[in-house]
């Protein structure tokens, strides 16, 4: 079973659902269970598609793509995520490109030890990615001026927060409804031979 709740297949696709699915195919041509458990609602799936693709896959983010899959990954863990876990990680392994440092980062990650690998700007987004996921009433404007304090400019701060908070929704939909990867390619870099 791939969710809690049905799923439609492309074969009982109405017209309008259909036209969602071909928005939501991944580069492999299939629909993942993230985007097919919306189904039975396809202006949520737009929606989920489009917000997915403007904090993630945008063309002007500038946070480099292996660290926004990074944080993806850590708001993951931090939710106890397997689904997003599964795909965002993989696909942060294979842009890191070093298997040994892949290695390294992950085992910080979930050990929620991010200081072990990271310094400067990069453990400041890591850390402001656990305190938003964790403890969001707690923030304040200190956490955005430590964001600044490594360099961070307001735009990178943007590009982690929106990251951060799709995340964080889409791993309470996940495991709201039971979303596996069953049937998925999992990783956006996987191979479809």
């Amino acid at each position: 079973m791939a969710a809690w709740i049905k799923m439609i297949s492309d074969e009982d696709a109405s017209e309008e659902l259909l036209d969602v699915l071909k928005l939501a195919r991944t580069p492999h041509g299939t629909v993942d269970n993230v985007m097919r458990v919306h189904s039975l609602r396809p202006n949520t799936m737009k929606g989920h598609v489009v917000l997915y693709r403007a904090a993630l896959h945008d063309d002007a983010n500038t946070i480099p793509t292996w660290f926004q899959e990074t944080i993806s990954s850590y708001v993951s863990i931090l939710n106890e995520c397997p689904y997003s876990l599964a795909n965002h990680w993989a696909n942060a392994r294979h842009l890191i490109g070093d298997e040994t440092r892949a290695d390294a980062i992950e085992k910080a990650l979930h050990a929620k030890t991010p200081a072990e690998v990271f310094e400067g700007p990069e453990l400041a987004l890591l850390q402001y990615t656990e305190k938003l996921t964790l403890r969001p009433a707690e923030m304040n404007k200190t956490d955005i001026d430590a964001l600044k304090a490594e360099g961070i400019d307001d735009g990178e701060i943007l590009e982690a927060n929106q990251i951060i908070g799709y995340f964080n929704y889409v791993n309470r939909c996940l495991n709201g409804l039971g979303v596996t990867t069953d049937g998925d390619i999992v990783g956006y870099y996987a191979k479809t031979d």
